[in-house]
């Protein structure tokens, strides 16, 4: 009898199928969240605001600069325009004081009292000065002293009041003064009244004032002036300057 083996032994239930198993069901299939599409989004916009932003500030950075070129540009243009006019038309240029002529009147000679003054003699100097004004500008001048001297001594002394010459223009002024007899006597002669004489006189005339251009630029100037006069007198006759040379100098 043969015995059985474990391999030759039917199993229990051999013949029978086993019933079959259904497959597990798939497991659902998790996606997930729709994030990265937004955060695109966002990174879109922010960067797009990034470069709006540049773009303004670049923008802005052009215009200040530009505005600022123009600026510089008319400040320099505006000086260089002053520089050119204060060096021409704007320049302040020396008045001119001119002693036109002078003149004796009513010359009245009589004998004097004493040895020292054989003659008395007494007149009225008149003098004609004008000032010519070369200026774009008016020169306003303060009241003004003339000093005329012979034979070393002072003979008058002529005032003339405050003034102002235009710009271009030219202002004449007659001073007057009584001659100091006294001092000028000593050295007249009868012969020299009644046939003629010439006497060498000398002046100094001192004139302040300012310049003032459109009230910006200011210039105060000092004018003196030396005369040598030669005036003939005789006969009792209003006398001219028979010659006039004058040197002015203006600081």
């Amino acid at each position: 009898m043969a015995t059985a083996g474990p391999y030759n032994a039917a199993a229990p239930g051999m013949g029978k199928e086993e019933p079959t198993r259904p497959l597990a069901a798939g497991s659902p299939t998790v996606h997930p969240a729709a994030t990265d599409g937004v955060a695109g989004d966002e990174e879109v916009v922010v960067a797009t605001a990034k470069r709006w932003r540049s773009v303004q500030y670049l923008r802005k950075r052009r215009c200040f600069i530009w505005c600022c070129g123009c600026c510089a540009t008319t400040v320099v243009l505006l000086g260089i325009a002053a520089l050119v006019l204060a060096l021409t038309v704007f320049k302040v240029k020396d008045p001119i004081l001119t002693m036109n002529r002078v003149t004796l009147e009513g010359v009245d000679g009589d004998l004097g009292d004493t040895a020292r003054h054989p003659v008395s003699v007494n007149a009225t100097l008149n003098a004609d000065i004008s000032i010519e004004n070369p200026n774009v500008a008016s020169f306003a001048f303060a009241r003004s002293e003339t000093d005329f001297y012979y034979a070393g001594e002072t003979v008058g002394v002529a005032y003339a009041p405050r003034g102002e010459v235009g710009a271009g223009r030219t202002v004449r002024m007659n001073v007057t003064l009584d001659v100091l007899a006294d001092r000028i006597s000593p050295n007249v002669n009868a012969t020299g009244l009644i046939f003629g004489q010439d006497y060498d006189i000398t002046s100094y005339t001192e004139i302040t004032g300012r310049v003032s251009v459109l009230g910006i630029y200011k210039r105060d100037l000092d004018i003196k002036m030396n005369c040598s006069i030669t005036l003939e007198v005789g006969a009792f006759t209003t006398v001219q300057s028979k010659s006039t040379n004058c040197v002015a100098n203006v600081s």
